[in-house]
């Protein structure tokens, strides 16, 4: 018997139920919708405006940003490209990789995903131990440095195998990204994302207007549970994050290490620098940004950031009388509800 008819019937009638369910996400009536959980050992919000639950698919998005980019993952990407083992890059490194390169020159080298393998030497990373010496810190600095790394041929090249990337400091920024750019695909306007502190928010909220976002104020505390919000910002269409050395540090010998490495120098760096926020257009450069202006201090930060109409920066430092010192571009302050 031809079966042709029948499989041809069958494969029409698929295409339909694809056509009517994209037809009816499209053109049903949207509802506010929350979505949370935890990844990468903190927590995740988002809420967003659709018809559809779309949880399945925020969930896809970050197991393949972890399966991409996580360096605590042993079965990830990164860790194999780690390993030294011969493997295409896929478009989340590629991605990762790029933005790196470009916030790396224009910071002057201040933001360097390959300081891995000092952070870990500092007792901050997926290992821990005794603090540096400073001869094993010049050991490390040898095989530290983007520039020890490119891309050719679809493959993440690196000039010394002892060299180590790791893209944490942005990766969540990223995936608040790829969580955007999923919503968007399924037609959601209105949403805001927030993976441990890291936030994208576009369209309006649920009262339709622009969604607010609290920056908080640094604590002493090494893992503080109580947030004071230093202010509220109006965010639409952006991303904003938060970079601080005020909850992740460890004392020794009466003197507080931070988990802030110095990719010039390879020391846990001390500033009176307590945190800063950018704002930015997408979430992985705000990231990338916040890290950097860690490492640059505030002084540095300033002269580099103070005139950027692209990025709006504010840090809070701390005077010699032990006062906080709040400061902002004019691009930051223009976000800031009064």
């Amino acid at each position: 018997m031809n079966r042709k008819p029948l499989k041809y019937i069958a494969l029409l009638a698929l295409a339909i139920g694809g056509l009517t369910s994209l037809w009816l996400s499209r053109h049903s009536t949207p509802t506010l919708r929350a979505c949370e959980g935890v990844v990468w050992t903190t927590e995740y919000h988002i809420t967003y405006r659709s018809a559809a639950d779309l949880t399945d698919s925020v969930q896809a998005v970050l197991q393949r940003v972890d399966s991409s980019a996580s360096v605590y993952n042993k079965a990830s990407l990164i860790s194999a490209i780690n390993r030294n083992e011969s493997r295409p890059a896929d478009g989340c490194l590629t991605h990762l990789l790029t933005l790196a390169k470009r916030v790396h020159a224009e910071s002057g080298g201040a933001y360097d995903p390959t300081v891995m393998p000092l952070v870990n030497a500092w007792g901050f990373g997926y290992k821990n131990g005794v603090l540096p010496t400073p001869h094993q810190v010049d050991s490390i600095l040898a095989f530290v440095g983007l520039d020890k790394v490119s891309m050719a041929d679809g493959q993440i090249q690196k000039t010394d195998p002892r060299v180590q990337l790791d893209f944490s400091s942005i990766a969540k920024g990223f995936a608040c990204d790829e969580i955007g750019r999923m919503l968007q695909r399924n037609y959601v306007t209105d949403y805001i994302i927030e993976i441990g502190g890291e936030v994208v928010a576009h369209g309006l909220n649920g009262q339709q207007k622009v969604w607010r976002v609290s920056v908080d104020m640094p604590t002493v505390q090494n893992s503080a549970t109580v947030h004071d919000a230093a202010m509220i910002l109006e965010l639409t269409d952006g991303a904003v994050a938060t970079s601080g050395s005020y909850r992740k540090w460890k004392e020794t010998g009466g003197n507080r290490i931070s988990h802030i490495v110095n990719p010039h120098t390879g020391r846990s760096e001390t500033s009176d620098l307590l945190s800063a926020t950018i704002i930015a257009a997408n979430c992985a450069t705000a990231d990338a940004w916040a890290t950097a202006c860690m490492v640059l201090g505030t002084r540095a930060t300033r002269q580099m950031l103070g005139t950027r109409s692209d990025l709006g920066v504010m840090t809070i430092s701390q005077d010699s009388l032990g006062r906080l010192v709040v400061w902002s571009n004019e691009r930051f302050a223009n976000a800031v509800i009064p």
